[in-house]
């Protein structure tokens, strides 16, 4: 062997030693809220932090933990609490004709907060509801834009599908538990809502903030009574390896 040869295959051995090679990837899959909130901006200081990367699928919070609890992904991201979060999972699997169990060591790491907003088309006037005026549109006791100091316009109330969490937490939060009106749309995603909101000049809707900061189309957040969710990981007892270091980095 010649000396560029053998220079040449040091070089290589330094760079393989030198690699990142303990780098590993943690599947998550929940909501969107909390990656787009916490998760998403911070995955370069995860990597850094933590050696792994993060691979993420945003199919909200009920679906997200039904794929933790059938063993798919090691992590949920969720928009709620953890009992409001399993019990997501549970409406996900009925939509979806599976049963699901669910074990005593479930797991909560909060990971942060985020606003849920009220939000109409741009072009609606109302700049404000009272927490009673928001319920009794959601609920169909007021169906008029024009009842609540509006144009007379009727009503189109969107919520998301009962397996996502800002519906749930709205339902929770305004409505007292009471049902929506039965005209309600639902959307399939948190986002979805914004874009049905945007097309429908009479539409009424929730959203997360870091969505409406993020793309608002032709959505407008109004003021009403303070909606403040937690954000969180989950995990079936203490998350370990992989999982430990991400929750313990992101932590609040």
């Amino acid at each position: 062997m010649n000396a560029r040869n053998s220079i040449a295959i040091a070089l290589l051995i330094s760079a393989v030693i030198a690699a990142p090679a303990w780098a590993q990837t943690l599947n998550i899959s929940g909501g969107t809220t909390p990656y787009s909130e916490v998760i998403e901006p911070g995955l370069a200081a995860i990597k850094k932090a933590t050696g792994v990367d993060i691979k993420f699928n945003g199919n909200g919070t009920g679906k997200g933990m039904l794929e933790l609890l059938e063993g798919k992904v090691g992590v949920a991201a969720v928009g709620d609490t953890l009992g409001e979060s399993i019990k997501a999972a549970k409406k996900a699997a009925e939509a979806a004709g599976r049963e699901v169990k669910v074990p005593d060591n479930m797991f909560f790491t909060k990971i942060g907060t985020d606003e849920l907003v009220v939000i109409v088309h741009k072009s609606n006037p109302i700049a404000s509801l009272t927490k009673d005026q928001a319920k009794d549109i959601a609920t169909g006791k007021v169906v008029n834009w024009k009842d609540v100091g509006g144009p007379d316009l009727p009503i189109q109330v969107i919520t998301t599908e009962p397996s996502l969490a800002p519906g749930q937490f709205f339902k929770r939060a305004i409505m007292g538990g009471a049902d929506y009106v039965k005209t309600a749309k639902e959307s399939t995603s948190p986002k979805d809502t914004i874009v049905l909101v945007s097309k429908d000049k009479g539409g009424f809707g929730m959203a997360a903030d870091t969505h409406m900061k993020t793309n608002a189309g032709e959505a407008k957040a109004i003021k009403t009574t303070a909606m403040i969710r937690p954000l969180g990981l989950v995990t079936i007892g203490e998350p370990t390896g992989d999982a430990a270091k991400v929750t313990a980095f992101l932590k609040k």
